[in-house]
């Protein structure tokens, strides 16, 4: 390096060195020395930088584990839901079943001198050609073909085939099947029989007579299977038609969704068994009912 180029970086090192010296010499009032305040002004801007950049990730880091967490219990809470609302449906199933069993006994014990067994619908009917429910009573407990079957609303249908522990019902739906019935207020009697659909259809009524939806529609006893006066059903609905009129019955009983029957262990109505001689209708049961059994489902 040439001795002029020597002297120029000699005296700028003097001349920094100097202005080094009194920046640590010199005090700013309340600031401290001058060196210190360059030398805080200079950091100062990566400090910050470098504050921001450590608190977003920290942030990040917290908020990725929270929300780990608060994601695994809101699937534990759902679960504990699923389960709760599992139990309540059980519960009330278990209510629904208590209602019906009791409804059930009641009536039993208010028919006491009529020889029935209480069955559980155990199956039903797969296709729409017969509509009929299995029943897990049968032969052993009593149960013939055409017996009446029935709950505490209203007819059911008859037994039409009964083997050793089970049997099958027609129920009053099926076209197959029907009912002799009669209007509860007039007492005029019409037979009631299925059409392959929930409703019921009151047969010959002339189109003269008059007939009015909302009349209840009872068993006439004239069938010798079912009893007098047990409800068969509603009219819902009444048209003319060519000869007779057309008459739409809702049956009584939920035949949809039946869990558990009664059916009658006799085929003589009940009037019948009431009104003759109690011994005399004891000496004519079948032998298999007398004594009658009584089993709860």
């Amino acid at each position: 390096m040439p001795p002029r180029h020597k002297s120029l970086v000699l005296l700028a090192g003097v001349i920094l060195l100097q202005v080094l010296l009194l920046a640590v010499q010199i005090k700013r009032d309340s600031q401290g020395r001058l060196i210190r305040t360059w030398t805080v002004g200079a950091v100062a801007p990566f400090e910050r930088v470098g504050s921001y950049g450590f608190g977003w990730f920290r942030n990040a880091w917290r908020n990725y584990f929270a929300l780990r967490g608060t994601r695994k219990d809101n699937e534990d809470l759902r679960r504990e839901n699923d389960g709760l609302k599992l139990r309540i449906a059980q519960l009330e199933g278990k209510a629904a079943e208590a209602d019906r069993l009791a409804a059930l006994l009641h009536f039993r014990q208010s028919q006491s001198d009529v020889p029935m067994v209480a069955a559980r619908v155990i199956g039903g009917s797969a296709g729409t050609a017969s509509l009929t429910i299995e029943l897990d009573r049968g032969e052993r407990d009593g149960i013939r073909q055409n017996m009446g079957v029935i709950t505490p609303d209203g007819v059911v249908g008859k037994i039409i085939e009964a083997y050793a522990h089970t049997s099958q019902v027609l129920l009053l739906t099926d076209e197959r099947s029907g009912v002799g019935a009669k209007f509860a207020d007039s007492g005029i009697q019409h037979p009631v029989g299925g059409l392959g659909e929930p409703m019921l259809a009151m047969k010959y009524v002339p189109n003269d007579d008059d007939v009015n939806v909302g009349e209840r529609v009872i068993t006439s006893g004239m069938d010798h299977i079912f009893p007098r006066d047990l409800p068969v059903g509603t009219i819902v609905e009444v048209k003319p038609g060519n000869t007779f009129k057309q008459i739409r019955v809702k049956p009584a009983a939920n035949l949809e969704k039946l869990e558990e029957v009664l059916v009658l262990l006799t085929l003589r109505p009940l009037e019948t068994a009431n009104e003759s001689d109690p011994e005399a209708a004891k000496s004519s049961a079948p032998p298999a009912l007398n004594p009658p059994p009584v089993a709860h489902p």
